[in-house]
């Protein structure tokens, strides 16, 4: 079902679009609610759209040959995804799948296109936002290239909050971060256990507050040894 406009405000995309254009937008658009783990959009789909995250939590996900899951991002509320195939006309290279039930709203590629023409700065949002995806790739190698689970998780834990904030929210699951370090979901909990020990970090309601970030800097770093079990 089409989508009430000013749903559209909530999104940094759209800041300098007038409102006359977001109402002609929103009547593109179609809302759609997805169930836990539900599949969003599947890296094979050539149903090229725009997604806007309206509610909920959404991850991107890919597969290694092997079969593992591999965690690659998540999408926020007032979040947009899938340009890629917006942008080359080419399958996305990931799953994305909802984390928690959520609501996301999807406009088609080529109302998408001529948005994209009309409004140079909802074409600038755009290039960064693809810009951060490929510094989160690389980012991602990086870390997975680290030698150990615990240094992994480190590492992880200092990047998923916004900068300079003292704490992650929502809070992931436990397999969540397995999934986006390589490790198993075992590993990542006797690994919190530890954390929680030092005193590095505490769950607080459905936040997760990093209490000591330079220590988690350390060991990621490689600065630091991490403690024994």
């Amino acid at each position: 079902m089409p989508i009430p406009f000013l749903r559209l405000r909530e999104f940094a995309l759209f800041q300098s679009v007038p409102t006359e254009a977001l109402y002609a937008l929103a009547a593109q658009m179609e809302q759609r609610d997805y169930a836990r783990r539900e599949v969003v959009c599947n890296k094979d789909s050539t149903l090229f759209e725009l997604g806007f995250l309206l509610d909920g939590r959404l991850q991107g996900v890919d597969f290694t040959v092997d079969g593992r899951s591999v965690g690659l991002y998540y999408v926020e509320p007032g979040q947009y995804f899938g340009e890629l195939p917006i942008v080359d006309a080419q399958p996305a290279p990931e799953h994305v799948v909802a984390v928690v039930r959520s609501t996301a709203a999807f406009l088609p590629a080529r109302a998408a296109h001529a948005l994209i023409a009309q409004w140079p700065d909802v074409a600038q949002q755009l290039l960064q936002r693809l810009a951060q995806r490929v510094r989160i790739g690389a980012r991602q190698r990086s870390l997975l290239a680290l030698p150990n689970p615990f240094q992994r998780l480190c590492a992880l834990l200092g990047t998923l909050g916004p900068p300079g904030a003292a704490g992650i929210e929502p809070a992931p699951t436990h397999q969540e971060l397995a999934i986006m370090i390589n490790a198993s979901r075992e590993t990542v909990t006797r690994a919190f256990q530890l954390l929680q020990q030092q005193s590095v970090l505490r769950r607080d309601g459905n936040a997760l507050l990093l209490l000591q970030p330079d220590w988690l800097q350390q060991v990621a770093e490689g600065k630091r040894e991490p403690p024994k079990a």
